[in-house]
């Protein structure tokens, strides 16, 4: 972690604030323009739930204890780019979760308006695990209080060669199917469990066992800053690129990643017999699984992955299948208000 300095000091409780729910419906936008601060929300779902938007009020009324808030609710990519190009220099607040706030850092970076951006979140969404990896509080309250008295601090970014980015973690292989497959169970209700656990907080891990009983293998040539580390003779179960810890709301894929590191880790899996990949799913629910002897966990600053086709899930989203893909750091891309 790079030492807490940010020439632009703590957050200014007066200065202009915009804040943004990507991926609400025309029905539930609200633009209550004002000229101080903007939170930018984000919602993965077409319209918030009830419970979602009581949220988001209890969080508002912190906010405007101290701020004036303009809440502009988007439901598509050309909204997004509105509100970002009206916002100028007024703070941004993410209300949602992982791909709320890749959207939002994305639209930034493809304007060339993302270096010396401030911005903040609201964690809103199913797995938020970017506020895991950085400590921002899940309790809403807590974390709009985060917003108004927490520090900026410039955070990393990964970019690949076609210019797309990711915030939190970026996978291949039987990472990107325990991802399709936990999804089911990462968005049950919480009353299905026992007690108080919520089996939708097991989704990466159960997903992970039903990927390891049928596992997609491939042959890859994984380089990390130039060097080969592991090339197609070695058979590949899963491969890892984390700026922040944790995927699928919580499974901790990268434990040891740090956005203020100035470097990426990287988890390389090997295919291995059917029983050790059980055991490497058991090592990975309790976030063990880099220090199997079996595992590769390694740093550096750009990572290409070539060879069979993979899937890839970044920041949630699954997408494929892929060939070649070369990713790189990008040190201290934006400021994000974070605890101090």
């Amino acid at each position: 972690m790079r030492p807490h300095v940010s020439a632009r000091g703590p957050v200014d409780r007066t200065g202009p604030t915009i804040l943004i729910r990507y991926g609400d419906g025309p029905v539930a936008a609200r633009r209550l323009l004002s000229a101080g601060w903007t939170p930018c929300s984000s919602s993965p779902t077409p319209t918030p739930a009830p419970r979602t938007g009581e949220t988001l009020e209890r969080a508002l009324a912190i906010l405007r204890e101290s701020a004036s808030v303009e809440v502009a609710a988007t439901s598509n990519p050309g909204e997004l780019d509105g509100v970002l190009h009206r916002a100028g220099s007024r703070r941004i607040v993410v209300a949602g979760g992982d791909g709320s706030l890749h959207a939002v850092v994305a639209a930034l970076h493809k304007r060339h308006e993302l270096t010396g951006k401030t911005l903040a979140l609201l964690p809103l969404g199913t797995g938020n695990d970017f506020a895991r990896s950085t400590g921002i509080p899940l309790d809403i309250e807590e974390a709009a209080r985060l917003v108004l008295d927490g520090e900026p601090r410039p955070v990393d970014l990964i970019v690949d060669e076609t210019g797309e980015i990711v915030v939190n973690n970026v996978h291949v292989g039987a990472g990107a199917e325990a991802s399709r497959h936990g999804h089911t169970w990462k968005s049950r209700p919480g009353s299905i469990g026992v007690g108080k656990l919520n089996l939708g907080k097991l989704g990466y891990p159960i997903g992970a066992l039903r990927a390891a009983v049928n596992p997609p293998s491939h042959r890859l040539r994984i380089e990390l800053d130039g060097r080969v580390v592991v090339d197609v003779d070695q058979p590949v179960l899963m491969v890892a690129i984390g700026n922040g810890t944790s995927v699928g709301g919580g499974t901790e894929l990268t434990p040891e990643a740090d956005p203020e590191s100035g470097q990426l880790d990287v988890m390389v899996a090997p295919a291995v017999a059917p029983t050790a990949k059980v055991g490497y799913a058991l090592h990975l629910s309790r976030g063990e699984h880099h220090q199997r002897d079996d595992v590769l966990y390694l740093r550096g600053r750009e990572v290409s992955v070539r060879g069979e086709a993979f899937s890839v899930s970044a920041d949630g989203e699954i997408y494929g299948p892929e060939r070649s893909r070369t990713r790189r750091l990008e040190a201290a891309a934006y400021d994000m208000v974070l605890p101090g």
